[in-house]
């Protein structure tokens, strides 16, 4: 399986729970070998996640930052105060020296007005950051109450639900169970693919949130499935025709690829189309099995930007079948299906 860092990347709309989850979270005995990125510019910086706590340790390291900490629980946590890539290089390489405890998985919490979009599109870009990290998901809080208006009226968190492999409904004991349907129906709209959890008090199990991506972590083997579920789009009544596509609407699909398939022939079609439609992509995922690789093939991509692919060595469906979803905004979904057959 791919030894790569699996990263976690939680973010959500201000207010929305981030940091009472991700106090939760490390308190957790199931997360002791976690490393966490904080951006101190957010609404969670250090000082703030533990405060009144004495869980949190200055480590005692001549190659350690000021703003590195370690807690009872084992959890490693520093602050984002340079480049994000650059945190994550300091990361891996104190790790390799021995200058900081192990860890297994990282987690990088962003500002409540982060766009995940140019996030996850700058990580792919970085030669070192892909070689010894892999992005295992996305996961988004939503406030149970005010979520609703939120992804209405903000762009930002209508992009972070959109982009989400897990939807977090936070403050759940505050919403009615009217505001709680309402909301999870508009977010199937949104993005259907994405599994949806309701907490209250930030009380989550970690499985949920860390190792739901391409692998799992318990059994080591690929496990492609829960990372790319298929998004499931609502029936049209007999004689309706598919409504027009606005600018603003954000869509998501999934294209069944003709098989068999040429990785080589197919690679340089996946680039171009991230480059003519990367400005209106949100996210693009895929499972290709290629007549010219020995095992299928993950595929990612954000924007204008294509990840390298993931060799999924140890897994095999009973029938072999290349699809990949794409979410994106003012997407023309006809235009873009016939796009992706002209190979």
């Amino acid at each position: 399986m791919d030894k790569r860092i699996p990263v976690t990347l939680l973010t959500g709309f201000l207010g929305s729970g981030k940091t009472t989850l991700l106090n939760q979270l490390l308190n957790h005995e199931d997360m002791r070998d976690t490393a966490i990125i904080i951006n101190e510019l957010g609404d969670a910086g250090l000082d703030q996640i533990f405060a009144h706590s004495n869980l949190a340790q200055q480590i005692e390291n001549e190659h350690i930052a000021d703003n590195t900490v370690l807690l009872s629980s084992g959890c490693l946590c520093c602050t984002l105060k340079n480049e994000l890539a650059d945190t994550m290089r300091d990361l891996f390489f104190k790790r390799a020296l021995k200058a900081i405890p192990q860890f297994n998985r990282l987690i990088i919490e962003t500002t409540g007005m982060a766009d995940p979009g140019p996030i996850l599109a700058n990580l792919m870009n970085e030669p070192v950051i892909e070689s010894v990290y892999r992005l295992d998901a996305v996961v988004v809080t939503i406030d149970s109450v005010y979520g609703l208006q939120q992804l209405t009226d903000n762009t930002e968190a209508l992009k972070q639900a959109a982009v989400a492999d897990v939807l977090v409904l936070t403050k759940t004991d505050l919403a009615s169970a009217e505001q709680i349907n309402t909301l999870q129906e508009k977010l199937l709209t949104i993005n259907p693919g994405a599994s949806q959890q309701q907490i209250m008090h930030g009380k989550l199990d970690p499985k949920f949130v860390v190792d739901v991506g391409l692998f799992d972590m318990a059994s080591q083997q690929a496990a492609p499935q829960r990372w790319l579920r298929a998004p499931i789009k609502p029936r049209l009544a007999q004689g309706t025709l598919p409504q027009a596509i606005h600018i603003n609407d954000i869509s998501s699909f999934t294209v069944i690829m003709p098989s068999p398939l040429n990785w080589a022939q197919l690679k340089p079609h996946l680039l171009w189309f991230c480059q003519t439609y990367g400005k209106n992509l949100l996210r693009l995922k895929g499972i290709i099995h290629a007549a010219d690789q020995p095992a299928p093939l993950a595929i990612h991509a954000v924007h204008f930007t294509p990840y390298p692919p993931t060799l999924l060595q140890d897994w095999s469906e009973p029938t072999p079948t290349s699809r990949i979803v794409i979410i994106g905004k003012g997407l023309d979904e006809l235009a873009i299906r016939k796009a992706l057959m002209q190979f």
